[in-house]
């Protein structure tokens, strides 16, 4: 018996969506709309695949949206992991939803700025008190050498801080996703996909805020 990887070419699956017509929406109640649709029907529905540059070109990694505004999306990150290092030398950026049980994406092309220390104070203070503990001994993206001296790092951190609040590390803070460009795409028949994408009215790639629907224009997309 063949194994299923050994079947992709027969593995599909039909689409039988509503067809999506011209968005009357600005991106960014359309994609409030989107979200708060899949929050219904997706385990993690902020669960978002990054990608960013180095030397050798893209690399993609999944984070989790903490913040949607008319400014952009908020994530957090060690400042100095692999994504931290990156996006601090090259800003520019890519983001993809896979809201696949929903037939539907969201890809975003944009620039990502280090968010403002009070938006990551205010993030880390609600954190749980183990995830605050973890980020102030990760040293993300780095080699350790086992498990159990990660652990060991841990617990003792943990013990130094027991009856204290966690402070944020200064090397863990947010970016935030400034956007040019976000389509909207929903599944159909046949693979012939609705695509619509807002770009940049004036054609060019410096962001927008995404409630202002006179910096955008909406485009229908081949499949």
């Amino acid at each position: 018996m063949s194994e299923p990887v050994d079947r992709l070419p027969q593995t599909r699956k039909s689409y039988d969506s509503a067809v999506f017509e011209h968005p009357d929406a600005a991106p960014l109640d359309l994609l409030r709309q989107w979200y708060d649709e899949a929050a219904d029907h997706v385990r993690e529905p902020n669960a978002m695949t990054v990608s960013t540059l180095d030397e050798w070109g893209p690399s993609s990694r999944i984070v989790l949206l903490k913040g949607l505004d008319e400014r952009g999306l908020l994530f957090f990150t060690d400042y100095d992991s692999a994504k931290g290092r990156q996006l601090r030398a090259d800003p520019r950026i890519a983001v993809n939803f896979p809201w696949q049980d929903m037939e539907r994406q969201v890809r975003i092309r944009g620039l990502a700025e280090v968010a403002a220390p009070e938006d990551s104070d205010a993030y880390f203070a609600v954190r749980p008190r183990g995830s605050q503990i973890g980020a102030t001994v990760s040293k993300q993206s780095q080699p350790v050498t086992s498990r159990e001296q990660m652990q060991a790092e841990y617990d003792a951190a943990a013990a130094e801080l027991e009856g204290q609040d966690v402070p944020r590390p200064d090397h863990w803070g947010g970016f935030r996703v400034r956007v040019f460009e976000i389509e909207f795409w929903q599944g159909q028949q046949n693979r012939f996909h609705d695509r619509w994408v807002f770009r940049r009215a004036d054609g060019s790639h410096e962001a927008a805020d995404l409630d202002d629907s006179s910096a955008w224009e909406v485009v229908r997309l081949y499949p």
